[in-house]
C-alpha cells in the first residue's frame, strides 16, 4: 500500500516551551472542570446549583487563557475572540446545539452549514474597497416587463479565485463543499473550486502520546500540478491535535508543492491543535468558530462534540466502510442539488485521477 505515516513524536517539536506551559496549566483548570462535572449529577439542587457556579467561573478563566494564548499567535482567528460582543450569543448557540447528544444527523448538518457560513465571513467577509461587483439577476416578475434586481457586492475575486478546496476524507467533505458553494456564490464569475481528495485518517487504536496519522494515497484523488502557487483551503470540523493537516501539508511540500497560502477552517479547535498547525506549517491561517481548551489520552477534544464525521455521515460498518461516491449518496437528493456544481467537481476529480 502507498501510504505516508506521520507519527506523534514528529509533532512533538512544533510548541514552544511557552506553548506548553499554557498547555499545562489549561490541563490543570480541566481536572477541577472534572470534578464540577460529577456535581451536576447530583441528585440535590443546591448541589447541582453549585457544579453549574463553578463550571461558569472555570470556563471563563480558560476562555480569558486560551485568548491570551491566541493573542500570542496571530495566524490563529477564533470568531468570538475577534468579533462584535453582540455577534458573541450566535456562535454560542450554535455551538451549543451542535454539541448536544439530542441534536440528530439532519439538524447537526444545518448547524455545520451555519457555521460555515459564519467562518466564510469571518475569514473573507470584513473586506472593504472601492473595487465593486454588480450582480445583475433575472427575477419570476414578467409583468409588464421581464424584471431583473441589480446589486453591488464588494469585489473579492482576487482573494477566491485561485483557491483549491482540499478534502480530508470523511468528515470534511461537507463542510468543503459549504466553502466551495459560499465561495461560488460571493465569486463575480461563480468560480467553482477544483477539488483535491485526501483519504487520511488517524489510528484511533493509539493514545496521542503514540498516535499515527495515515495518508493513503491509492485511495486519495488529486493532482500535484494543479496544487502548485494555489490558495489551499482545508474544512475540517474538528481541529483535535493538527496532525492530519500536518501530514497531507507536509507531504505536498515534500513532493514540491508550493502553496501560495494555506487556510484553515474547523466549527471546533483544540488549542493544542491550532498552535500546532500554526507552529509547523508556515503561511498558515486557522479560522474556527470555537475554540476547547484540551484534549483527553485518545486526542479527541474536551469537552467536545464526539465524532463530528460519525454525526454527519453515518457510521460505516466495521468491514465495509463506504468510499466518496457512497458517501455522496448517503447525503440524499437536498444536499446534491444544492450542491450540484461542487459535486460535478468532484467527479471530474475522481475519474480523472485515474485514467
Amino acid at each position: 500500500m502507498n501510504k505516508i505515516i506521520l507519527k506523534a513524536e514528529d509533532l512533538d517539536g512544533y510548541l514552544t516551551a511557552a506553548d506548553k506551559d499554557c498547555l499545562g496549566r489549561m490541563d490543570s483548570l480541566y481536572q477541577q472542570v472534572i470534578k464540577s462535572y460529577a456535581r451536576l449529577d447530583s441528585g440535590m439542587q443546591a448541589e447541582r446549583r453549585g457544579g453549574e457556579d463553578s463550571l461558569i467561573l472555570l470556563y471563563d478563566e480558560m476562555g480569558k487563557m486560551m485568548k491570551e494564548m491566541c493573542g500570542q499567535a496571530p495566524n490563529i482567528h477564533v470568531y468570538p475572540f475577534l468579533s462584535p460582543h453582540e455577534s458573541h450569543p450566535e456562535a454560542s448557540r450554535l455551538i451549543a446545539k451542535l454539541r448536544d447528544v439530542r441534536t440528530e444527523k439532519h439538524e447537526f448538518i444545518y448547524y455545520i452549514q451555519r457555521a460555515y457560513e459564519i467562518l466564510f465571513k469571518l475569514a473573507w467577509g470584513g473586506s472593504t474597497g472601492s473595487n465593486k461587483n454588480y450582480l445583475i439577476v433575472k427575477t419570476p416578475v414578467t409583468s409588464p416587463v421581464q424584471n431583473y434586481g441589480v446589486h453591488r457586492i464588494t469585489n473579492i475575486d482576487d482573494q477566491i479565485e485561485n483557491t483549491v478546496m482540499c478534502v480530508m476524507l470523511r468528515g470534511a467533505l461537507l463542510p468543503s463543499m459549504i466553502m466551495s458553494k459560499e465561495i461560488q456564490e460571493y465569486s463575480s464569475h461563480g468560480y467553482v473550486t477544483p477539488f483535491a481528495l485526501f483519504r487520511i485518517q488517524r489510528d484511533d487504536t493509539k493514545k496521542e502520546t503514540d498516535m499515527e496519522y495515515i495518508l493513503d494515497l491509492d485511495r486519495s484523488y488529486f493532482s500535484l500540478k494543479a496544487l502548485d502557487g494555489k490558495d489551499l483551503i482545508f474544512a475540517d470540523p474538528m481541529n483535535a491535535t493538527g496532525g492530519s493537516l500536518v501530514t497531507v501539508v507536509k507531504y505536498l511540500l515534500d513532493a514540491g508543492v508550493r502553496p501560495k497560502s494555506i487556510r484553515f477552517f474547523n466549527a471546533i479547535a483544540a488549542i493544542k491543535g491550532a498552535l500546532r498547525v500554526v507552529r509547523a506549517l508556515e503561511r498558515c491561517e486557522v479560522y474556527t468558530l470555537w475554540m476547547d481548551p484540551v484534549l483527553n489520552d485518545q486526542a479527541y477534544i474536551m469537552p467536545g462534540l464526539g465524532d463530528a464525521g460519525d454525526r454527519i455521515n453515518g457510521r460505516d460498518g466495521a468491514s465495509h466502510p463506504r468510499n466518496i461516491i457512497q458517501l455522496i449518496a448517503d447525503y440524499g437528493d437536498n444536499i446534491a442539488q444544492l450542491y450540484r456544481s461542487q459535486l460535478r467537481e468532484i467527479e471530474d476529480t475522481v475519474l480523472s485521477t485515474r485514467e
